[in-house]
């Protein structure tokens, strides 16, 4: 038997002391600048933020490095998301991507849980590369559309909101394995359903899932270099146009496109260190040249590079909670 939104979502009322404490800084700790950028505080030796939000307040158009996950409990909460629009309602769930321009609108009453977790540990996990293009666009998640998986993701991060708030010693370790294993759900029911490669034997479409892994390891790990779709595509012993077209399956962008979003999200990250120039960032991001990047990133963006990091160092530097305990 199904379990039904009451058993799933835990009594509220008794713990709003708890959640008030913790979130006593939420009018400072959400910061919108002038680019448009929200720069999140965390408290310090954390990469991860949960708010309880009873506010009837709406957010203007606004990103920021940090993968947001909304969970209504009580009363709808409205997200837009570049040009897509989701109504939640309660025992929703719609994850949005690091770096998504997207806008809020709340009700008068009503209540939500708010995740902000900076995915920056997992970047370098093997196989994690091919869970970023599901994580290049909003993931709404309700039972209907997600039967499989919806009420394990449900129960885990209901398991991660009782970490943060009771302050349990290993919070943030649980938290983050929690987190992992909602993408590992997410990546498995994606390759079980979506029907990546049709008309194909199942040993077939395991053998391509497998090729196209290992080419999302391998763009991970040089993007720093001139990667060529033709020389890509032999290695696997397709055709430049058989490959394009199946790498669109799979991932939902072309291959340049795709090569663009992460060398982007690459540039997020180090923009972050001020030892580095605009130029190195550049290199380093696997922009052919200065001039390609500040273009790139601007309309990708709408900040220059120089921008983005102005307003994050002042940011770290004046506004973190460095006397707060998690």
């Amino acid at each position: 038997m199904q379990k039904t939104m009451t058993q799933n979502t835990p009594p509220i009322s008794e713990n709003r002391d708890l959640f008030y404490n913790r979130n006593s800084d939420i009018d400072h700790a959400r910061i919108l600048v002038d680019t448009g950028q929200e720069l999140i505080q965390y408290y310090i030796d954390s990469s991860l933020r949960i708010w309880y939000n009873d506010l009837p307040t709406d957010y203007e158009p606004h990103w920021h490095t940090a993968l947001e996950i909304i969970v209504p409990v009580e009363n709808w909460y409205d997200a837009t998301v570049r040009q897509d629009y989701y109504h939640l309602t309660p025992g929703d769930i719609l994850m949005i991507p690091p770096g998504e321009l997207h806008a809020l609108r709340a009700p008068e009453t009503g209540n939500r849980f708010v995740f902000l977790l900076d995915l920056s540990p997992f970047s370098r996990l093997q196989g994690f590369a091919a869970i970023q293009p599901l994580l290049s666009k909003p993931i709404h998640l309700t039972r209907a559309a997600y039967p499989n998986i919806y009420d394990d993701i449900y129960q885990m991060l209901v398991q991660m909101r009782n970490e943060y708030f009771n302050r349990s010693e290993f919070a943030d370790l649980t938290i983050y394995s929690l987190l992992l294993n909602i993408f590992v759900k997410l990546g498995t029911n994606h390759l079980e359903n979506a029907n990546l490669f049709p008309n194909m034997r199942v040993y077939k479409q395991k053998e391509y899932t497998d090729k196209f892994n290992s080419i999302m390891d391998y763009i991970d790990t040089h993007y720093m270099e001139d990667l060529n779709l033709d020389a890509i595509a032999e290695s696997i012993g397709f055709s430049k146009y058989h490959f394009s077209r199946l790498f669109k399956q799979y991932t939902n962008y072309t291959f340049c496109a795709y090569i663009t979003h992460r060398r982007i999200k690459i540039a997020e990250r180090l923009l972050e260190q001020p030892n580095l120039s605009i130029t190195e960032v550049s290199l380093q991001s696997g922009f052919p040249s200065i001039s390609t990047f500040n273009r790139v990133f601007k309309q990708t963006k709408g900040c220059t590079p120089s921008e983005y990091r102005e307003k994050n160092s002042h940011f770290r530097g004046s506004h973190r909670m460095d006397g707060a305990t998690p």
